[in-house]
């Protein structure tokens, strides 16, 4: 997770939200941000795919090929114990994890279920090639994405980023955790704006999915949930 150095809080004013180790210079929703997801709406993402990229493309429309039910995404996965766990919970499900670190995904630990595959590519890339290739998802989760928590990197953000109206046209249903709010309230009210339902609610992690998750309730961080569906 990308946080501040904490020796540059003066610099920035830096305040550390409800019970949370995000420090941030913001203390609410974006003012920019129902204006910039508004932009994105109005022009498609056209970032070139790199090669390796395409490559990943290919491998998961190769899983596709042998697999009957349906696809959960599980984005940003880092280790992909969340992948894992998701497969474990989804039986019948396709659950493929994304995450464009290569050391982040040799440190997964394999575990029994065979119905799970970690993916090394740029998700926003991966989205956009799905999408072109009309292929949908039954559920979608970005748990605990760096929160990019400076005030000036809002485009840096899931909802701030130009390949945010791809998730809705992935489909399926969205599912967002964060330990800091505003990240959620943002993603709420950016999905809104797509026209998606979304709700916002305390999280309590008794079954952790993710080493983050596992971390910040250990700590008695609070965390939140942001599901987002088509109405």
């Amino acid at each position: 997770m990308n946080v501040y150095d904490r020796n540059q809080q003066d610099s920035y004013q830096m305040h550390r939200g409800d019970n949370t180790s995000v420090y941030s210079n913001q203390s609410y929703i974006h003012d920019d941000l129902i204006k910039l997801v508004r932009k994105h709406m109005t022009s498609t993402w056209q970032e070139p795919t790199p090669p390796h990229d395409r490559e990943a493309m290919r491998d998961i429309v190769a899983l596709l090929k042998t697999h009957n039910g349906p696809l959960i995404l599980d984005s940003f996965c880092g280790t992909g114990m969340s992948t894992a766990k998701l497969a474990s919970q989804h039986p019948k499900a396709l659950v493929i994890g994304i995450d464009k670190s290569a050391d982040r995904l040799r440190r997964h630990v394999q575990t029994p279920s065979h119905n799970y595959h970690l993916i090394r590519g740029n998700c926003e890339h991966i989205w956009a090639q799905l999408v072109a290739a009309n292929i949908d998802c039954e559920q979608h989760y970005l748990l605990y994405p760096n929160p990019w928590p400076k005030k000036a990197h809002l485009k840096r953000r899931i909802h701030g980023h130009p390949s945010f109206p791809l998730l809705k046209q992935l489909g399926g249903a969205i599912e967002v955790r964060s330990n800091w709010k505003i990240y959620v309230d943002e993603f709420a009210a950016a999905a809104q704006l797509l026209g998606l339902d979304t709700q916002v609610k305390s999280l309590s992690a008794t079954d952790p999915l993710t080493l983050f998750e596992r971390k910040y309730a250990a700590n008695s961080e609070n965390l939140w949930v942001c599901r987002a569906a088509t109405a």
